[in-house]
């Protein structure tokens, strides 16, 4: 839901202003009608969607996909998803850009059949080749930092690590590592993948991270629409805890209330 502090608090990419810091997969859910009212609550600020579709029944192909996103009036990122060389992911990201007439590409280069896990030798220079090609390119990687600040000075003006590996749900398996790239990184981080629950999205938000991603986490809950909603608010949460300074843990209790006026043997 767009609310006044997300309007304050805009998330900026590319130069481009919006007003949600959630982005939302569209892929297998229920029915046609679950992922339209589960858009619909959350308000996400971008829907990924990817060109290699598989079957020829189900939400994708026989109930109308495409003219739904188009219904739904909601910016779409188009993703790479599926793409294992470096000039498929290329060849992919070129025929979206003529489907969806954005130059906005979610770049997927996946290098592990079995975690997939991005190819980290080869999707900096998918990325680059893309950048120079005029494409707005939100790369999804690991948590490494070197790889992601090779990202960054090639041009991206924005990343998307991940959190665990897609759909697992896990949530943040290396809290150290997602905490250096958010302090070492100046570009808007985008958690993506392996978010299972709204804690965990709240949490990230919380480390300073500037959005979130999710599809499984909403798409298969045994209530897509009530858990969209609960990220939705999650995301918020998390950002407004961030912009609030959390306090400064202590290793040792303190007292909440003044010692003025008790008794001496209270006091410490």
């Amino acid at each position: 839901m767009t609310t006044a502090a997300s309007i304050q608090d805009p998330l900026v990419l590319y130069g481009e202003i919006f007003a949600s810091r959630l982005l939302l997969g569209t892929s297998r859910y229920p029915s046609p009608a679950v992922l339209e009212a589960a858009v619909a609550r959350s308000q996400p600020c971008m829907l990924t969607a990817s060109l290699r579709r598989q079957g020829a029944s189900g939400l994708d192909a026989s109930q109308g996909f495409w003219p739904l996103l188009k219904k739904m009036g909601v910016p779409v990122l188009p993703n790479t998803a599926g793409c294992h060389s470096l000039q498929e992911a290329i060849t992919t990201a070129e025929m979206a850009r003529e489907v969806f007439e954005t130059d906005w590409i979610k770049l997927e280069l996946i290098g592990d059949d079995y975690t997939l896990q991005p190819d980290t030798l080869n999707l900096v220079e998918a990325a680059e080749r893309l950048i120079k090609s005029g494409f707005k390119v939100l790369p999804y990687s690991t948590d490494d930092l070197v790889l992601c600040q090779r990202l960054v000075d090639i041009g991206c003006q924005a990343v998307m690590p991940w959190a665990a590996p897609i759909g697992t749900g896990r949530g943040p398996i290396n809290p150290y590592a997602l905490r250096t790239l958010r302090e070492r990184l100046d570009v808007p981080l985008i958690i993506d993948a392996g978010l299972g629950l709204p804690s965990h999205a709240c949490q990230v938000m919380e480390w300073g991270y500037d959005a979130v991603l999710l599809n499984t986490a909403v798409a298969l809950a045994q209530e897509p629409v009530t858990m969209a909603g609960a990220f939705a608010d999650a995301v918020q949460a998390g950002r407004s805890a961030f912009l609030a300074g959390a306090m400064t843990a202590q290793d040792a209790a303190q007292p909440s209330t003044p010692v003025l006026g008790t008794p001496f043997w209270h006091q410490p």
